[in-house]
């Protein structure tokens, strides 16, 4: 099963929220998701938590497209502009440093007229084990 398949899947929280990976290549990786009224805060746009989970499966596989389990350890995110209902979201996941125990990531999220929506950035630990899929798309 491929990284991209595998994520898909097995991130359950992500797939309730929507989430779900499109593209995977190594040191780079693109998720989407439709904000759903279930998406929403109580002022009516998208919660920060749903945005949070697309910037962080995005980052998941990019992370883990070296072929070893990588954990995040730290993760920052700037709301700049809020998503609506029907938004379609985008986030492309590149990994700024490539370091052997603790990679370096930023995420950037878009909506579907190319306007930043979030920015997200996260550090991680490679651990010694490989992770469990086969090739990443």
């Amino acid at each position: 099963m491929t990284l991209k398949d595998y994520l898909n899947r097995n991130d359950s929280f992500a797939a309730a929220a929507g989430a779900r990976l499109v593209e995977v290549r190594e040191g780079y990786a693109r998720a989407e998701m439709t904000v759903a009224a279930t998406h929403l805060n109580a002022g009516g746009v998208c919660q920060g938590g749903a945005l949070f989970t697309l910037a962080d499966l995005a980052l998941a596989a990019v992370m883990n497209s070296h072929g070893r389990l990588t954990l995040s350890i730290e993760s920052t995110i700037a709301f700049l502009r809020s998503a609506v209902e029907g938004d379609v979201l985008t986030a492309e996941a590149v990994e700024a440093h490539d370091h052997r125990r603790i990679p370096y990531c930023e995420v950037k999220v878009r909506n579907q007229r190319g306007e930043l929506v979030c920015s997200f950035t996260g550090l991680a630990y490679r651990k010694d084990c490989d992770f469990p899929a086969e090739g990443l798309m």
